[in-house]
């Protein structure tokens, strides 16, 4: 290992205990008691917030309770609850193929496989990891748009923006067991502090001392 890969270690294990110190509870802000209802909401977080998405499957939970009802129902069922979220039509044909999937193949469960899962319609790498982390409690780094800013500000990566290759970069530097909740806790990080529509708040940042981007444009 070089020195250079040494120290993005380092520095990663610093960031990780200053997050945990800053935010100790490490939550998905998208709300379900079933994984399947995580699969739905993961979906329609795409270019959605979580908040709005925690709204809208109230209504579509109680016209479709399970795995069953949603596989059963229309496109256009689903797509006028959920037209909300945005790209109605889309997500609501996404989440149809993939209930459908479950009923079918899994007895109405979610598989806790990471490739079997990006098999399923709208699932990508990041839905993947946080189903496998937060349902299933396996290492996960689930690559959002925070987690992208952050690690690029932080220093951890150097200019990296694809999420896959950034997923991958983290993976040599982040304990395994720690990911998960790594990633939740950049997101409560950069919805706070690290923000991405205004100048980051550095003055304020418990990670003002080890940051290596701190106050730098973008």
């Amino acid at each position: 290992m070089d020195e250079l890969q040494m120290t993005k270690k380092e520095l990663a294990l610093v960031i990780i205990q200053k997050l945990k110190e800053e935010y100790p509870q490490a939550d998905c802000t998208l709300d379900y008691n079933q994984a399947w209802k995580l699969l739905v909401s993961v979906r329609l977080a795409a270019q959605c917030t979580d908040a709005r998405v925690n709204v809208v499957v109230k209504d579509l939970y109680a016209k479709f309770p399970d795995v069953d009802a949603l596989a059963q129902a229309s496109v256009e069922e689903i797509e006028e609850i959920v037209k909300p979220c945005g790209l109605g039509h889309s997500k609501a044909r996404d989440i149809s193929a993939c209930m459908r999937i479950l009923r079918d193949e899994y007895q109405g469960k979610v598989p806790d496989d990471f490739d079997r899962l990006l098999k399923l319609p709208g699932v990508g790498r990041k839905s993947a990891n946080l189903i496998m982390g937060d349902v299933f409690g396996r290492p996960a780094i689930v690559t959002d748009t925070h987690c992208i800013r952050l690690v690029n500000r932080m220093g951890l990566v150097d200019g990296v923006k694809d999420p896959k290759k950034v997923e991958m970069a983290l993976w040599k530097l982040i304990p395994p067991e720690e990911g998960n909740d790594f990633c939740h806790r950049l997101v409560e990080h950069g919805r706070a502090v690290c923000t991405a529509r205004t100048r980051p708040y550095c003055d304020k940042c418990c990670l003002k001392d080890v940051c290596r981007r701190q106050g730098v444009e973008e």
